[in-house]
């Protein structure tokens, strides 16, 4: 069956940034098949299912190449919670733990993140977590699509951004190496090749250099994908000088960790030389851009992009909407600048959709063209803060709010529909993250008397 969505602006992330307004886009089995004047394309496919675009806007999906999607368990705690930027450094990204989670929580909490991130427009996503076989089968029957990062480290007693001595347990890297080759075998290239599973360091300061080394090993023998916590936090900065006597990046390219199929989170608290170090790797930056400013930290992302790097886009901890994502590093990149006008809304729409894509190994996805993935998302214009619409992808940059995506397309098939998402129970999975939540948080208070409670607690959440 062919698709037909007419009278849409089409935005097209396509190497003119090209837009068209009052046109149609055909989409045949998992790809696009044309896209031009309304009466061609309607005239060119005339058994068609016309789908009406009028007052809406067909664009490429969101790439977010950063998250943790159990992580949503610390919505409003984390947040807030934010590690020192300067010594004394002890170790960790908050105070409060993440609470420990059964198999059945963690794919609950994997559900309600892959959730939001349907809701705002994601159509690939890069999870990096531990034991990401617990939700892999979830994911899949989402129907996004998904770069599984299974995480390896062996420093063990504390965690990133601790300057004390590293104490290593080479066998519990070991171990993370299996899980990781085993994970690729079950995982990698099911749900029509939706599903992929890429090799992760967890942090320079959680990984010895012989760990680091056999991960290279492994993500070259597997030809995957790899991804790194990367001077992420002035402790991990800290930890790195302490226990190799060099800036993490400089430590990485030491063992030839640094290369052009490498996704480095964060990149926030760098010196130069290590910015430029990225660049002639080739590495992806992922411009964390919401959570850098919940952390009170900003990358420079107009070095890194002069030097070499890609930029694209994630959402990392907490929260999946890219929209927000998306207009927060405008704004970030803006102030740190100190330039009104860049980068620009183009600049900014293709760094969360087709860099994104062509990072994660998908370079026929993130833009619009015949030929290319039919991955695709349909935002509604017909909003108080949207009209009117004069420049269209501007006015989605600066004003869109995750709830105008009316519908998100990928391979094809339609994920959500005129505002109802298909492939997933919405009120089950928000019902049952809610209970998860509740008696995770009152578990950990229960067992740590030691741990502050944050104020304003919901009483379910508490012992």
């Amino acid at each position: 069956m062919t698709t037909v969505i007419h009278n849409a602006a089409i935005v097209t992330v396509d190497d003119r940034d090209s837009v068209h307004y009052d046109a149609a886009i055909a989409i045949e089995a998992d790809r696009i098949a044309a896209i031009g004047p309304n009466a061609d394309i309607l005239a060119r496919y005339p058994a068609a299912e016309r789908v009406s675009g009028a007052g809406k806007m067909v664009m490429p999906g969101f790439a977010n190449i950063h998250t943790h999607l159990t992580m949503t368990l610390a919505r409003g705690v984390f947040e807030d919670l934010s590690p020192p930027h300067k010594p004394p450094f002890s170790g960790g990204l908050s105070p409060i733990p993440l609470p420990d989670m059964t198999p059945d929580e963690r794919r609950v909490m994997a559900q309600l993140g892959a959730l939001e991130a349907l809701r705002s427009g994601t159509t690939l996503a890069l999870e990096d977590s531990n034991d990401v076989d617990d939700y892999a089968e979830a994911l899949a029957e989402t129907g996004m699509r998904f770069l599984l990062g299974e995480r390896a480290y062996d420093r063990i007693g504390t965690s990133i951004g601790d300057p004390a001595p590293y104490r290593l347990d080479r066998a519990l890297g070991q171990r993370h190496l299996r899980i990781i080759e085993d994970t690729f075998g079950k995982w990698n290239g099911k749900a029509d090749g939706r599903l992929r599973i890429a090799v992760s360091a967890w942090a320079p300061d959680m990984c010895s250099p012989e760990l680091l080394r056999d991960l290279r090993g492994l993500q070259q023998r597997l030809g995957t994908w790899a991804t790194i916590h990367l001077n992420q936090i002035w402790g991990e900065v800290a930890a790195v000088k302490a226990h190799r006597n060099r800036l993490p990046t400089e430590y990485l390219a030491d063992l030839g960790f640094l290369h052009d199929r490498l996704i480095c989170a964060h990149c926030r608290c760098m010196e130069p030389s290590e910015e430029k170090l990225l660049g002639e790797a080739g590495v992806t930056v992922a411009f964390n851009a919401a959570i850098a400013a919940r952390r009170g930290l900003s990358p420079h992302i107009a070095d890194l992009e002069a030097h070499g790097c890609t930029i694209a886009m994630g959402s990392d901890n907490m929260a999946e909407d890219m929209v927000e994502v998306l207009r927060t590093g405008l704004f970030m990149e803006r102030i740190r600048r100190e330039d009104g006008r860049n980068p620009t809304p183009e600049q900014a729409l293709r760094w969360a959709t087709r860099n994104g894509y062509r990072a994660l190994g998908v370079p026929d996805g993130g833009w619009l063209a015949p030929g290319n993935k039919a991955d695709l998302i349909v935002v509604d214009l017909q909003r108080a803060h949207m009209i009117p619409v004069l420049r269209v992808v501007a006015t989605f940059v600066h004003q869109a709010q995750a709830r105008d995506v009316q519908a998100v397309m990928v391979d094809g098939k339609w994920l959500i529909r005129d505002g109802a998402v298909l492939t997933m129970d919405e009120p089950r999975i928000l019902a049952e993250a809610q209970r998860v939540a509740n008696a995770a948080w009152s578990r950990q208070f229960r067992a740590r008397l030691d741990l502050k409670v944050p104020a304003g607690f919901a009483p379910d959440a508490l012992p």
